[in-house]
């Protein structure tokens, strides 16, 4: 597998040579004082290593490896896909980049995700992103957040009967996968029927596939077949729109039920409202940001849980608490929410080891001065998650699970970074710790578990993914065994 992908990476970039040399400037910063680093191959630059680091299970050891080389900078360049890159490391480069939003560097993304979100009104991906920012909020506010636990809960319900009861072994990470896109359908859309949710399923992986792919458009290939799909996927999400304005026409729809009803609503800043393609669009992309990294990080907590019995029993003492604390059908509330301290400790511990978000690109607006080098500007320029998340001189011991990391004021600011930081900190944090801790406690109310393959790598495309799926076998607690 590991040989077929880099000896196909190697292909795609002979094949592409003409297009990616435009991308590839490194005359235009000739008398700049630049990080220290390589740039690799011509064109290639470094990309291989750095992708097949993640490939590999080791996706930190690209930046440690040149970190320890290029000893004490904390910033060192080289060039990914063409593009010209420094990457920023520990908590000083994590303060700089999300302090500098909007006034020295930017939001960046790849072209090839315009190709597979087509703004309809022709704007950039990077634009189209800073409107969804200002909606997000109102959609996310605390009495709305409240109001979403008791829909989180009853799916999960629905979700463990369907999925995991009655069955000996399971998948995780494609069930998981499932839960956290149904409450997606659910809270975004109000699409609750798993039939339903099921048919936008298989479209959607294709999509987010698409997303993480080499960018050639060729049939067979997953960027085919993730523009393909996200046609299909907004031509679905155009006739719910429609049939939600002829719901409001007829009173059979509320404006606060999702958040399909608060975009068609809402009016932008010039006083026009979004036409269909645009909400289809934002919708489509917060469909996909909605359940991709929460799945990611529902799946390791079953993981870690398997693997550390004494952690997996403090959470089941203070869910079943709660549990306990319920009357019969009695769905779960901001309170119970609030008490699960804990458990929401092992979820952040989870994802200091192995954050679903690996790091984050930026682009530098202008030329700026950065640790007495020169970023000019047009460089790419990358923050990642674990050159904190794994650095003893913020988390001592850092391999070590352990939940009290977590405990009074937490770690270190800019040191604990899975959400990102500063004006582009993810608005949808509150929604994943709700949707995580709701998993979390319908899943070890009702089983232990244990892993059926014990050395299963763990790859990291561009979030960790356990190769196989975590395949674990279930042991049903008697007490609730029906639930």
């Amino acid at each position: 597998m590991e040989l077929f992908f880099l000896c196909s990476i190697a292909l795609v970039f002979f094949l592409s040579l003409p297009f990616l040399y435009l991308f590839y400037r490194h005359n235009s910063t000739r008398g700049y004082k630049l990080p220290p680093g390589s740039m690799g191959w011509p064109v290639v630059g470094e990309s291989l290593e750095f992708f097949s680091t993640g490939w590999k299970g080791y996706p930190e050891k690209f930046i440690f490896d040149r970190l320890k080389k290029y000893k004490p900078s904390q910033v060192f360049k080289t060039s990914i896909f063409g593009e010209q890159v420094a990457i920023l490391c520990g908590a000083t480069g994590n303060k700089f980049l999300y302090s500098n939003e909007n006034k020295l560097v930017q939001a960046w993304w790849p072209k090839s995700v315009d190709k597979i979100f087509p703004a309809a009104t022709q704007h950039s991906s990077i634009e189209e992103a800073r409107t969804m920012r200002k909606l997000i909020p109102l959609f996310l506010k605390p009495e709305s957040l409240q109001r979403y636990i008791p829909i989180m809960d009853t799916i999960a319900t629905r979700h463990m009967e369907s999925g995991w009861e009655g069955k000996d072994k399971v998948e995780v990470f494609p069930l998981a996968k499932r839960y956290t896109f149904w409450v997606a359908c659910r809270l975004f859309l109000s699409i609750e029927d798993p039939v339903h949710v099921a048919k936008f399923a298989d479209p959607f992986n294709e999509i987010a596939a698409g997303i993480i792919s080499i960018p050639i458009d060729l049939p067979g290939t997953p960027f085919h077949k993730g523009i393909k799909s996200s046609k299909i996927v907004r031509k679905e999400l155009r006739a719910i729109i429609k049939q939600r304005k002829l719901d409001f026409a007829d009173g059979k729809a509320s404006p606060t039920q999702d958040i399909l009803s608060h975009m068609l609503l809402t009016s932008t800043e010039d006083g026009k409202f979004m036409n269909e393609m645009d909400i289809a669009n934002k919708i489509l992309g917060l469909l996909i940001g909605g359940h991709d990294t929460a799945s990611a990080s529902c799946t390791f907590i079953v993981k870690f849980l398997a693997e550390l019995p004494h952690i997996y029993e403090g959470v089941y003492k203070e869910q079943m608490e709660i549990a306990n604390s319920k009357k019969p059908g009695e769905l779960l509330n901001w309170e119970d929410i609030q008490k699960m301290k804990y458990s929401w400790n092992v979820a952040c511990e989870v994802m200091r080891l192995a954050p679903p978000l690996q790091g984050g690109f930026r682009e530098a607006i202008s030329d700026f001065m950065y640790n007495g080098f020169q970023i000019p500007k047009g460089w790419k320029l990358y923050w990642s998650a674990n050159t904190t998340h794994l650095n003893p001189e913020c988390f001592p011991e850092p391999q070590k699970f352990d939940p009290s990391r977590f405990d009074g004021s937490g770690p270190a600011p800019y040191t604990f970074v899975p959400f990102g930081g500063g004006p582009r900190m993810c608005p949808g944090k509150e929604y994943a710790r709700l949707e995580i801790l709701v998993f979390m406690y319908h899943i070890v109310k009702r089983f232990k578990w244990e892993k059926v393959l014990p050395n299963e790598k763990v790859i990291v495309n561009p979030m960790p993914i356990p190769e196989h799926g975590l395949p674990v076998r279930l042991f049903p607690h008697p007490q609730t065994a029906v639930a």
